[in-house]
C-alpha cells in the first residue's frame, strides 16, 4: 500500500476537507479525490462518507486506520533516514504545549537548532496534556511540554508548578493566607476546559471535591474576566496564572496542590532523527541552565 495514499486519506479524515487536505499537500481537490478513489478500489471498500457538515469514516475504514498510521509514520521516518545517510538534514518536528509561557524558550531552541539544520520546518501546537500525549502516541505530533500523566513514554522533568486558587477581590477571603480547596463546594465555581483531563479536574478527584460549577469556559482569559466581574473563582495553574492580566487575587491552596511539568517524547527508537538532534540541543540547554522557566506565585 502506497504510504502517499494514507497520508492523504489521513489528512482528509483529520481536517474533515478535502479542500483543506489539498491544501495543506500541495494537491488540487480533485487530486486527492482520485487518490482516494485508487486506494479505495486497491482496499475494496468504501473508505469515507462525505456529508454535508464533514467527512467521516467509514466503519471498515476505522479497523484498518491504527496501521495506516503506523505505515504513514515509518514512510517518514524511512524518509529523514534515508535523507540523513546521504547527507540532506531535512525532516520535519511537530511540537505541542500546554503552557504559553515555553513559547520563547521553545522559539530560542528552533532559531539555536536551525542554526545547524537550516532545512528542518517546525510547527507548535497548544491544547491540554492529556490531548497532547494521546497526539503523541498518535504520531500527530513528535513531543510536548505537559504536566505528567500515567503512559509509556519518555519524559525529561523540568520544573514542579503550584496549582492556585484565582478569586475575585472583594472574596472573604482576598486578604487570607490561603484557599481551603475544599470551598469549591460552596463558592461559585468556573470551570475551565470543562469535561476534559485537566490538572484542575484530576485534583477535584483526588481530593474528592465536588466543586460547585455554575460556569464553564474553554479559554482561559475567559475563567479570569468572570472572576474579575465576581462571578466565581477558578483554578489555574501557577505558571499559566503568572501571565494572565487581571484584577484577581491568586492564592495557595490549602492543602497545597502542584503538577510536575516536563517534556513528554516517545522512545528513542520511534524517534525520528530530526527530532533526536533537536532533543540533544534541548537537554544541553537544560544542562547548561539548570532550568528554563521558574515558578512564582502570580503577584496578588
Amino acid at each position: 500500500m502506497d504510504s502517499v495514499k494514507c497520508r492523504a486519506l489521513l489528512e482528509v479524515l483529520e481536517r474533515k476537507s478535502i479542500s483543506d487536505a489539498a491544501r495543506r499537500l500541495g494537491y488540487t481537490p480533485s487530486g486527492i479525490s482520485r487518490i482516494i478513489d485508487s486506494l479505495e478500489e486497491e482496499v475494496g471498500f468504501p473508505l469515507i462518507i462525505r456529508n454535508r457538515a464533514n467527512i467521516e469514516p467509514t466503519t471498515d475504514c476505522e479497523t484498518i486506520l491504527p496501521a495506516m498510521k503506523e505505515l504513514s509514520f515509518w514512510a517518514r521516518q524511512i524518509t529523514q533516514l534515508s535523507e540523513q545517510i546521504g547527507g540532506v538534514k531535512t525532516g520535519f518536528i511537530r511540537i505541542g504545549t500546554s503552557y504559553r509561557t515555553y513559547y520563547p524558550w521553545l522559539t530560542h531552541m528552533i532559531v539555536k537548532f536551525s542554526q545547524s539544520y537550516p532545512q528542518v520546518k517546525f510547527s507548535i501546537s497548544e491544547a491540554s496534556s492529556s490531548e497532547l500525549l494521546l497526539a503523541m502516541q498518535e504520531h500527530k505530533i513528535d513531543f510536548c511540554i505537559i504536566s505528567q500523566r500515567e503512559g509509556e513514554y519518555q519524559w525529561i522533568p523540568l520544573q514542579e508548578n503550584e496549582v492556585v486558587a484565582c478569586l475575585p477581590p472583594n472574596h472573604p477571603l482576598a486578604d487570607a493566607a490561603s484557599y481551603p480547596i475544599v470551598r469549591l463546594e460552596t463558592d461559585s465555581y468556573i470551570e475551565t476546559y470543562p469535561h476534559q483531563d485537566t490538572d484542575n479536574a484530576r485534583i477535584r478527584k483526588k481530593l474528592h471535591i465536588k466543586a460547585n460549577t455554575c460556569f464553564s469556559t474553554s479559554d482561559q482569559y475567559a475563567a479570569l474576566r468572570m472572576v474579575e466581574a465576581g462571578l466565581g473563582v477558578c483554578l489555574n495553574n501557577g505558571i499559566n496564572a503568572a501571565n494572565l492580566l487581571g484584577n484577581v487575587v491568586y492564592k495557595t491552596l490549602d492543602p497545597p496542590q502542584s503538577v510536575v511539568i516536563g517534556i513528554a517524547t516517545p522512545s528513542k527508537e520511534m524517534q525520528s532523527p530530526a527530532l533526536r538532534a533537536f532533543l540533544t540541543v534541548v537537554k544541553d540547554s537544560l544542562e547548561e541552565s539548570g532550568t528554563i522557566v521558574s515558578s512564582p506565585m502570580p503577584p496578588h
